[in-house]
């Protein structure tokens, strides 16, 4: 899947074919002890995959029970297996006092895994992201996967 690690600011093309391709690679980054206070962007269209891959990553992670998507919470945070996971679904999002009300920078300050849907619609709001993913629906229904480190950990993430 990833062939090297992308330097920051570059990136590397994944095609997952079926499902099990986005469950191993969520499994190969839930295994990096540097994912415990990483910031991870998920871009893509409805249907993407976004939530099936945090499903994924989370399950890799210990967490159990539903794993719900935070569309009308804005987030949902979980338990993982040695730190906090707080999933973000900013697609809903259109006020950014709603950043300062619901503590979402003290989130942010704090360590833990931070994944964000729709990130762009809080673009001014949120900090470097260490990795970057866009994915792509095909006509076959695979996905294209563009993976970009935004950081060091970002890359470490990648490798």
């Amino acid at each position: 899947m990833v062939g090297s690690a992308p330097r920051p600011g570059s990136a590397v093309l994944l095609r997952w074919a079926r499902e099990d391709d986005t469950r191993a690679f969520a499994e190969r980054i839930a295994a990096h002890p540097a994912l415990g206070h990483a910031f991870i962007e998920l871009h893509g269209d409805l249907g993407a995959g976004k939530t099936t891959l945090v499903r994924h990553l989370l399950r890799a992670l210990g967490v159990t029970g539903r794993i719900k998507s935070p569309t009308y919470t804005l987030v949902e945070p979980h338990d993982a297996l040695g730190f906090p996971v707080w999933h973000f679904d900013f697609y809903r999002f259109d006020d950014p006092r709603e950043w300062e009300d619901a503590g979402f920078r003290d989130i942010f300050d704090q360590r833990g895994l931070k994944l964000a849907e729709w990130p762009e619609k809080a673009a001014a709001l949120l900090p470097r992201a260490d990795l970057a993913l866009h994915i792509e629906v095909q006509p076959d229904g695979s996905r294209t996967v563009r993976v970009e480190a935004g950081t060091d950990t970002g890359r470490e993430l990648a490798a």
